[in-house]
């Protein structure tokens, strides 16, 4: 993926956006990335080799679903973006397993 300093993301148009939105896209997008054309989940990690990359894989697997599954509400809501928010905090905490 030559540059590698420039992101695509798939559900941002050109219009204005707050950064703390721009994250939650940037974020899941690199996940995204990463399991679709880096091969993350069929490549050269282990998943198997112990608990640890056990549990990651599942999570990983649990976040990407959400995210394919994820549509943008119109209206701002506290409850969604904790429940965003949740979901970035657990997607930086498997950050480690997130190499090719």
């Amino acid at each position: 993926m030559k540059p590698s300093n420039i992101l695509k993301i798939d559900t941002l148009d050109e219009n204005w956006r707050d950064k703390d939105s721009v994250m939650l896209h940037v974020c899941f997008q690199l996940l995204k990335d990463c399991i679709e054309k880096e091969n993350l989940l069929d490549g050269h990690t282990d998943w198997d080799a112990d608990e640890k990359h056990c549990l990651a894989k599942k999570e990983i697997e649990e976040l990407y679903n959400w995210w394919l599954s994820y549509t943008e509400s119109d209206i701002p809501d506290d409850e969604i973006y904790e429940i965003e928010t949740k979901m970035l905090v657990r997607l930086v905490s498997v950050r480690w397993a997130l190499w090719t």
